[in-house]
């Protein structure tokens, strides 16, 4: 049983994140080519702040829904699940908030008025958002992902096919187009989604304040996290349009782009042990939850290790490729973030053992340090070196993350940083045993 739940979910969670590489990887190399850099670069920016803006909200109610449904008794799910819309409902209203009293800032400081609009236009987006994310944590909470992958597919399918329409018919886009059909897209996933959900979806007649009170208790780390978080891995870009140019900060995305590949197995492997280690921490004790750290950091290591190892030794050819000739300043940017790549794996799943252990706040605490020291390396490196030092910076303030993270693993669980080598050197070999055995088996 244990074996079929991780092979079913691991399935389509690992369809899900590679849906999402794939068809945000497809928008990428077809805007590119439609965009010039000024464009391109405007429309990174808008999606980094965006995205900055749901993350937010998504940390303060995902990991608090999944823990209290997963091990509460069904009947008090209809109250956690409405204390959980409530709080989900505030933080998109303060989203709205701030994403309206800022969009005007945003645009001179960028240089691009057109974002103004657009940011008012995306307040649709943030209610829409709101209501598909909860179905999907709900979906996740009950061990399920068939739902959150075919709602993603359909988010992120359609709008990709919309991108590539404009290429195929050298169709100009103005950027607000994007915003709309962004609308009608996440509209399509949250019905979609409701169809999978809608048999847990149970609702008590008003939120109770009690359980919206313990769920922000626990989901406000977790929100501090994702406050924390996102300004680490998008300061950079942000800092280099304010101090350079929107165009600058467009080649720097391309790399990121290029190195998003690393999200499929990172995301994959955390969505489905987040559950697991919430069970096995009130039932296994450390040891299992310990196991689950280095076991899945080593499989994530060894299916990332050829990848990254290829685009290393072939950056110059890999740009030409995905962004073209104009593009061709990013490759020494890209060589710094394959780096701290290597580093992501662990500070991801570092992140999932201590919230399922009930310490959002020591994650809160390490992260919001990490993007502190991020931030002021930006600013020092980006001045001094340009584009290149945004990349420094960061690959700088992943390092440390790194070191602080496995000292309080070592204390709290007893990680042995060195297993998490030992299973990823195991997992080509025990891979290639399960496949010989799998030949060999007589078919029936």
């Amino acid at each position: 049983m244990k074996d079929r739940y991780w092979i079913r979910s691991g399935f389509f969670t690992l369809m899900q994140n590679m849906s999402n590489v794939f068809f945000g990887f497809g928008s990428f190399y077809l805007l590119v080519r439609i965009l010039d850099k000024t464009s391109f670069g405007t429309w990174a920016l808008f999606m980094t702040t965006v995205t900055v803006m749901e993350t937010i909200r998504n940390g303060l109610v995902q990991n608090a829904l999944i823990k209290y449904l997963s091990f509460t008794p069904r009947e008090d799910h209809p109250k956690i699940i409405s204390a959980s819309f409530a709080n989900s409902g505030l933080l998109t209203l303060l989203c709205i908030g701030l994403n309206l009293g800022f969009s005007a800032y945003l645009g001179r400081s960028w240089h691009a008025p057109q974002l103004v609009g657009m940011f008012y236009l995306y307040s649709i987006v943030y209610l829409l958002s709101g209501v598909l994310t909860q179905f999907q944590f709900i979906e996740q909470a009950n061990l399920a992902f068939r739902g959150i992958f075919f709602s993603t597919f359909i988010r992120q399918g359609l709008f990709f096919f919309f991108i590539l329409f404009c290429w195929l018919f050298h169709w100009q886009l103005p950027l607000v187009y994007l915003v709309y059909v962004q609308i009608i897209t996440v509209t399509l996933a949250a019905l979609l989604s409701y169809g999978f959900v809608r048999k847990e979806l149970g609702f008590s007649s008003r939120p109770e304040l009690a359980w919206m009170k313990k769920l922000f208790a626990y989901g406000k780390y977790a929100f501090g996290t994702s406050v924390s978080s996102m300004i680490f891995g998008s300061i950079d870009q942000m800092m280099l349009g304010s101090f350079l140019s929107a165009a600058a900060a467009g080649g720097y995305n391309v790399a990121m782009r290029i190195t998003n590949f690393v999200e499929i197995p990172t995301g994959s492997v955390a969505a489905i042990v987040f559950p697991q280690s919430a069970k096995r921490i009130e039932t296994e004790g450390r040891d299992a939850v310990r196991y689950l750290y280095e076991k899945s950091v080593g499989t994530i290591l060894a299916i990332l290790l050829p990848g990254l190892l290829f685009l290393f030794l072939f950056s110059d050819f890999t740009v030409h490729v995905i962004a073209g000739e104009k593009y061709a300043d990013t490759v020494p940017i890209l060589k710094v973030t394959i780096l701290y790549c290597l580093l992501i794996p662990y500070g991801r799943q570092f992140g999932t053992m201590l919230d399922s252990m009930g310490k959002p706040s020591l994650t809160f605490r390490v992260v919001l340090v990490c993007a502190l020291i991020n931030v002021g390396l930006n600013y020092l490196l980006i001045h001094r070196y340009g584009v290149i030092g945004a990349a420094y910076a960061t690959l700088g303030a992943n390092i440390i993350g790194f070191l602080i993270g496995q000292v309080i693993l070592r204390r709290e669980l007893g990680v042995n940083l060195g297993h998490t080598f030992l299973y990823a050197a195991r997992f080509y070999p025990e891979m290639a045993g399960r496949l010989m055995q799998a030949l060999r088996r007589p078919k029936p």
